[in-house]
């Protein structure tokens, strides 16, 4: 279910580049639909996993993939400063796991 919500707002963000301030139609109602199952997802995740992990997981492997969806596809270039704070996010969401093993 996380993951699903992840990849929703994902596809959300990334369709939100083309809307054009939400005045082209197609990329506007992906974007809007995309938040919807995201949330949907999200919710559903929490009657089983904490709300704070599972915020920081979705949060967290939802900025480092636009991040890199940007870099990769978008033609947006990659700093150290970004690099880091990818893999300062990546760090994160393990630690949050390990820490909610317990």
């Amino acid at each position: 279910m996380l993951a699903g919500a992840i990849a929703a707002e994902v596809a959300a963000t990334t369709a939100m580049k083309y809307t054009d301030g939400f005045s082209r139609l197609l990329p506007s109602l992906l974007t809007v639909a995309g938040y919807l199952v995201s949330f949907a997802l999200l919710a559903q995740t929490l009657k089983t996993v904490n709300v704070g992990t599972a915020y920081a997981i979705w949060a967290g492997i939802g900025t480092a993939a636009i991040v890199t969806i940007g870099i990769v596809f978008l033609g947006e270039g990659v700093t150290a400063a970004k690099a880091a704070g990818i893999a300062l996010i990546i760090v994160g969401v393990v630690v949050l796991n390990l820490g909610g093993a317990h």
